[in-house]
């Protein structure tokens, strides 16, 4: 019998030597992505789309390569064009872009706070380019909001837009889902099903196997500290104890948020 294959979805954010200090935790060096990509090479996996990937874990067949990795980008900045693109070409790389539709051929208003409201994201010639040179295009809602606390209403208009704005522009199916920040409720999920997706992508810190969930995918996140050493246990699924920590809070911080989202709208009781 063959043994469990568990499959790391590494999750970036920008591909860039130059961050905010409350945003350099998303931001991986460009020497640094290039090293992460020659190892990942070095040691044999093949990457995968998320819909690729997707597609053999359905599979009667095993249809998985020996060492599959898929490679994702959230938020969609220019970056992954100009910096990420031709390393991942170098080393035969292909990826999925998560794109937040409503600030396209714009800057990242939603990063204010962290002081990278005016950090580049793509245009849409650069995203018809990725999507030519094989990265897939998936959506990552239209205005990046936390759609677990918002109402169920405004949680599909905001799954089902950006679903139907980057189809149309990209002539493509859009196929895959990132939850904006990760978080998602049943019925979160339920609304990315039901638009069509045919997955979408969590955080979870964990590898991913045939028994994943498909609307619920878990991925480890890589950043500014991920050396070599630290980037081979993220692909073994070694856990430190800050990852471990991290995966321990995300259910009580995401109750406590949902409680005071509820109590802002309408006094309602946790």
């Amino acid at each position: 019998m063959r043994r469990q294959l568990n499959i790391p979805i590494l999750m970036y954010h920008s591909i860039s030597d130059h961050a905010s200090a409350r945003f350099r935790s998303f931001a991986v060096p460009v020497s640094l992505f290039a090293e992460q990509m020659a190892r990942l090479q070095s040691l044999g996996y093949t990457a995968l789309t998320i819909t690729q990937l997707v597609g053999a874990l359905v599979s009667k067949k095993n249809a998985l390569p020996e060492r599959p990795v898929a490679i994702t980008f959230d938020d969609g900045f220019a970056d992954v064009f100009s910096e990420a693109l031709p390393i991942l070409q170098r080393h035969g790389f292909t990826a999925t872009v998560y794109i937040t539709t409503g600030y396209i051929d714009g800057t990242a208003k939603w990063l204010a706070a962290e002081g990278e409201a005016e950090r580049r994201l793509l245009s849409w010639d650069l995203i018809r380019e990725l999507h030519a040179a094989g990265i897939e295009c998936g959506a990552h809602s239209h205005t990046h909001p936390q759609l677990d606390v918002l109402p169920a209403l405004r949680a599909k208009e905001e799954i089902v837009r950006s679903k139907k704005i980057l189809e149309d522009r990209l002539q493509a199916e859009v196929a895959s889902f990132a939850y904006p920040f990760g978080y998602y409720t049943k019925a979160v999920r339920r609304a990315v099903q039901n638009a069509g997706f045919t997955s979408a992508c969590a955080v979870k810190f964990a590898l991913s196997s045939k028994e994943s969930d498909l609307f619920a995918l878990a991925r480890l996140k890589v950043g500014p500290d991920t050396s070599g050493e630290r980037l081979d246990s993220l692909l073994s699924g070694r856990t430190s104890p800050a990852t471990l920590a991290s995966r321990a809070r995300t259910p009580a911080w995401q109750l406590v948020r949902r409680c005071s989202a509820w109590l802002k709208e309408d006094g309602a009781r946790c």
